[in-house]
């Protein structure tokens, strides 16, 4: 079994690189939605698909962090012993 300070440390690079990942494909989503802006059809769609993309990546990082707090949680209690 590892100890828990190595699993908290993996858990805190997994938040790090979800969290990383989920602003590089905002930032990326906000620069093709200015690209588009001058033409009028395509810039409603993609205002529209980054929207609910970006909707759905945001709950999609959040369970993922909250999955990862679990899992350090459950090390702890394993850790001092409240199993």
């Amino acid at each position: 079994m590892s100890s828990y300070s190595d699993v908290q440390k993996a858990v805190r690079a997994e938040k790090f690189q979800i969290w990383f990942a989920w602003v590089s494909g905002g930032i990326i989503m906000a620069i093709i939605t200015n690209a588009t802006r001058d033409i009028a059809v395509v810039s409603v769609i993609t205002e529209v698909l980054f929207f609910g993309l970006g909707l759905l990546a945001t709950i999609a990082a959040v369970r993922m962090t909250n999955a990862l707090n679990r899992k350090v949680e459950a090390a702890r209690r394993e850790v001092l012993g409240d199993v």
